[in-house]
């Protein structure tokens, strides 16, 4: 009977010890999400944007970007009233880097100087056509260029999220960087270390225009209509088969 007993005990001791565990494991995810969720509101709304767009922007402050420097989900004004819409935008020390997030799976497949990019599936049963990321990119550079107005170095980074796997991409521009997300530090790190101090005219009007184009994002029915613009782009409405 006390055998019995004995073991009885040691179950119970094993079962609490293991319940204190799960119980502190539960306490330190639950302060690990508070922390990561603090971390993203200190640059952004925690539902503004993709949850690739916010993983992004929480990789790179817990690599220690300042949090003052990324800007999220900017809308700017082209001079036909339309709207540009760029994922984030980094000003550092060296220029300003312009990333677009993509999150796809399957192969990919594209040059830098083709139109559309395609992304292969199903073992190459399934194929989809997308506007080249980096023409894409190169159009929100533009249009940054347009408002900054500062002769700074601007850096192009194309992330791709995603079970998806690089095949064959070539014709790589200057300053263009093409990576998955496992890989983007060491494409920031290569920025910074490989490029000179930028001479920004006026840094403050830079963080100025660029916290505009943030908040003009906020504004009413601005992301429906940048939709609406998109599809008026396409013109898949006009297409008739």
């Amino acid at each position: 009977m006390s055998e019995l007993l004995g073991v009885i005990l040691i179950f119970f001791l094993i079962g609490y010890v293991l319940y204190k565990k799960a119980k502190r494991d539960v306490i330190r995810e639950q302060l690990q999400r508070q922390e990561n969720i603090d971390l993203i509101s200190s640059v952004t709304p925690i539902f503004r944007g993709t949850s690739t767009e916010r993983f992004l922007i929480l990789t790179l402050l817990k690599h220690g970007i300042n949090s003052r420097t990324i800007f999220h989900d900017l809308y700017i004004f082209k001079p036909d009233g339309k709207t540009s819409q760029i994922d984030l935008v980094v000003a550092t020390s060296v220029g300003i880097i312009v990333f677009e997030v993509k999150d796809y799976s399957g192969w990919i497949y594209g040059k830098g100087n083709q139109q559309k990019w395609t992304q292969v599936l199903s073992y190459g049963r399934e194929k989809h056509r997308f506007y080249n990321p980096i023409l894409q990119n190169k159009s929100h550079i533009s249009q940054l260029q347009r408002i900054l107005k500062e002769k700074v170095p601007f850096y192009s980074v194309i992330v791709f999220y995603g079970n998806c796997r690089l095949e064959d991409i070539s014709f790589i521009p200057q300053n263009t960087f093409i990576t998955k997300s496992y890989r983007v530090l060491d494409v920031v790190e290569s920025i910074l270390q490989n490029n000179p101090i930028a001479n920004y005219k006026d840094k403050h009007n830079v963080v100025n225009l660029l916290k505009k184009a943030v908040t003009n994002g906020s504004k009413d029915n601005i992301e429906e209509k940048h939709i609406d613009n998109i599809k008026d782009m396409l013109g898949d409405d006009r297409i008739f088969k």
